[in-house]
Order: structure tokens, then C-alpha cells, then sequence
């Protein structure tokens, strides 16, 4: 028999796979359940905030914000932005995409930089870590949402579990950058003044690299709403169910609505969170 007799399939892995995937499902259901609970209350809170309150006074806050760390410009960028989104009767489905993605991007700050910071600082768990991130980042979105899925049915919540791990690897990799960046010489004087590996991280190492960590979360914020439309195909909801429709049915408009939607919100939010980096 030939080695090279490609006729046969000799690895199975994709009976594997769905041979531990179902094991997962049906042995392991209240781990999932413990998991998504959390992610869960964050978006509740996110969208009661947002679809709870009177429309002006969502606008009044973002336009505050932009104009409090982003300058005048930014701020009447996001005042034409908002303003038109509503007028577009898609005002709803924004601030579910808003929820959204502010759940996936604090749930991706909460894990990314921690694991960054001990990536930064440890060179083996950083080669542990670098095939997992390249794997999260090269994987295609569609290929994770089946198993997502298959573990957290269909819904809002799997959505956002599907944005994380598409959205994660950016800010892990620019806070591990960050840390490696800050000068030998300044960690040295610190410790020969007395301090502790704690106090060195705390007062040296994470100040100095916190304008790459902003620049982490604002690549992690960019790359979260790039999937807006992709988690609409497992029922998250938001502006990718225009999309998702418009392309069902062939209704270029509302694609087009929806998909402007999309681009505007996203230049808005990518302004203010560049000016909090520069800041």
C-alpha cells in the first residue's frame, strides 16, 4: 500500500472534532452556561443604557465625549452621524451594535491585557501564546461560528463569543509590544531605587506603554465591528440584519443602509478612541 494513496481518507480529524465538540455539548452544557451568563448581564446592561434612554441623550453623551477628548470636528462628525443613522430608522439597531460591540471589546480588554502584560514579560509564555493568536487571527470567522454554536445555540451572546475571539489577538499583541518597548535602563533604575517587580509594572512599565495598549483596543474595537454583519448570520441582531436581509432578498438599498450604518459608526468610534491613545 502506498503512502502516498490519497484516494482514502487516513485522518479522520473531522470526526474528532465533532466527536469532542458533542462530548462538550452534552457532558459540559453548565460550563457553557456559566460562561455565557456574564457576557450575557454586560450586554443587557449595555442595551438597557443605550435603547433605554431618549435618543437626544444618547447623542448629548457621545457628542460630549468626542468633543471632550476628540476636539470640535469629532464631535459634529458623531452629532451628523448619529443624527442620520436615526433619521434612516436604524436607530435601534445601532445601539444593539453599539452593546455589541462595547460588551466584546471590554470582555476582550478584561483577558487581552492581562495576557499581553505576561506575554511582554515572560519570553516562553509568549512563544506559547504566539501560535494561539495567529491561529485566532488567520482562522476564518465562518469556520468557529459552527462550534460556537453548537455550545452556545444561537443568539446575541454568541455572537459577541465569536467577535471575541476574532477580536482579541490585536490588543494582546500591542500590550505585549508596549511592555517590551519600555527602556531597559528605566525598569533597572527602578528596581535600584527598591522596587518591587509589582510596583515596577504598576508605576513604569504599563504608564509608558499605554499608548500602544489604546492602540490595542482601538484595532480591537475596529476588528469587533467588522463582525457585526458576520454574528447577524447567527441571530446577533443589530445594523448587520439589513445587510443580512438586503442580501437575502436582493434589496440593494437596504444593504446599502445598513452597510453606511456600519462605516459611520465606525469612523465615529474609531476618532474618539485614537484621541484617547493620544491623550
Amino acid at each position: 500500500m502506498s503512502l502516498l494513496n490519497f484516494d482514502k481518507k487516513l485522518i479522520p480529524l473531522d470526526e474528532w472534532v465533532q466527536a469532542f465538540v458533542d462530548w462538550l455539548v452534552f457532558n459540559h452544557r453548565d460550563i457553557f452556561q456559566a460562561i455565557k451568563t456574564p457576557i450575557e448581564l454586560c450586554l443587557k446592561g449595555f442595551e438597557w443604557v443605550f435603547t433605554g434612554l431618549p435618543p437626544v441623550v444618547v447623542i448629548l453623551l457621545f457628542v460630549i465625549i468626542a468633543w471632550r477628548y476628540a476636539g470640535k470636528a469629532v464631535a459634529v462628525f458623531t452629532l451628523v452621524t448619529l443624527l442620520l443613522v436615526g433619521y434612516l430608522g436604524l436607530w435601534e439597531d445601532t445601539m444593539i451594535t453599539l452593546a455589541m460591540v462595547i460588551s466584546s471589546v471590554f470582555f476582550c480588554a478584561l483577558a487581552g491585557i492581562p495576557l499581553g502584560i505576561m506575554s511582554g514579560r515572560s519570553d516562553r509564555f509568549e512563544l506559547l501564546l504566539r501560535p494561539v493568536l495567529d491561529a485566532m487571527q488567520t482562522i476564518p470567522p465562518f469556520v468557529y461560528l459552527v462550534p460556537v454554536v453548537m455550545l452556545f445555540s444561537i443568539g446575541t451572546v454568541s455572537g459577541i463569543l465569536a467577535t471575541i475571539v476574532f477580536a482579541l489577538p490585536p490588543i494582546v499583541r500591542l500590550t505585549s509590544l508596549g511592555i517590551r518597548q519600555v527602556h531597559p535602563e528605566l525598569i533597572e533604575a527602578a528596581l535600584a531605587f527598591g522596587a518591587t517587580s509589582g510596583q515596577v509594572l504598576r508605576k513604569v512599565q504599563f504608564p509608558l506603554a499605554l499608548p500602544s495598549i489604546m492602540a490595542g483596543l482601538n484595532q480591537t474595537l475596529m476588528m469587533a465591528l467588522s463582525m457585526v454583519v458576520i454574528a447577524a448570520l447567527i441571530g446577533a441582531g443589530g445594523l448587520g440584519n439589513p445587510v443580512v436581509q438586503g442580501l437575502n432578498t436582493l434589496e440593494i438599498g437596504l444593504a446599502t443602509i445598513g452597510g453606511l450604518a456600519i462605516v459611520l459608526l465606525a469612523m465615529m468610534l474609531d476618532r474618539i478612541t485614537q484621541s484617547f491613545g493620544t491623550k
